[in-house]
């Protein structure tokens, strides 16, 4: 409950993408119905799957990746940029970084992807920006790994796992997202580079 009170819109984000992603799993349809498309997009203006894509996932995994990160930005996050504008950040994150997808692959009818990729990546460095040293603590590894660190680990894995391109998860969408988050971050709060940099260097 309190939750939903301080961070209302990350807690029904968290909370449909779960519950949506569940039931998908266990339901194939959805899965045809709420897929990115390129091909179908370009064709059939199936404009709603920028954003239903978003809110389903592969497999467990999947899903436990990208909530985990979720969970550890985004509640912190919209109480720093308040309730509307991390939602238009995260539905911006979600939206522009599959324009380049479906672009790329308008005339791959073998081609669909799904995931909050693009989404998760904007709340991601957005929330870089204003903690580039937060601690980040990972399963498995006994040091806490400085965000700016994680960021890029985060955004190497995507790129490998983009060069596979075995598993309809729409990685390319990391970096566009990522670029969403930042540009936004910029636009609505224009000292976050000074602060960033600031606390890079130590100083203040």
């Amino acid at each position: 409950m309190e939750y939903l009170i301080h961070t209302p819109v990350a807690s029904i984000i968290f909370i449909f993408t779960v519950l949506t992603s569940i039931y998908a799993f266990n339901n194939p349809q959805i899965y045809g119905k709420f897929m990115l498309h390129p091909y179908s997009i370009y064709r059939k203006k199936e404009w709603h799957t920028f954003i239903t894509s978003g809110f389903i996932h592969a497999d467990w995994s999947h899903l436990l990746f990208n909530m985990f990160t979720f969970v550890f930005f985004a509640f912190p996050l919209e109480q720093l940029l308040g309730h509307f504008v991390f939602a238009v950040l995260y539905l911006l994150g979600m939206i522009l970084s599959d324009i380049p997808t479906v672009l790329r692959h308008k005339n791959s009818y073998q081609y669909h992807s799904l995931g909050a990729s693009g989404a998760i990546s904007a709340v991601l460095f957005s929330y870089i920006l204003f903690f580039p040293l937060a601690k980040i603590f990972i399963m498995f590894i006994p040091i806490g790994i400085p965000a700016v660190i994680f960021g890029l680990l985060y955004l190497v894995y995507c790129w490998y796992m983009s060069k596979r391109n075995d598993d309809n998860i729409n990685h390319d969408a990391h970096f566009f997202g990522a670029l969403v988050g930042i540009l936004l971050t910029i636009l609505v709060v224009p000292n976050i580079i000074g602060h960033f940099l600031n606390t890079l260097l130590g100083i203040g």
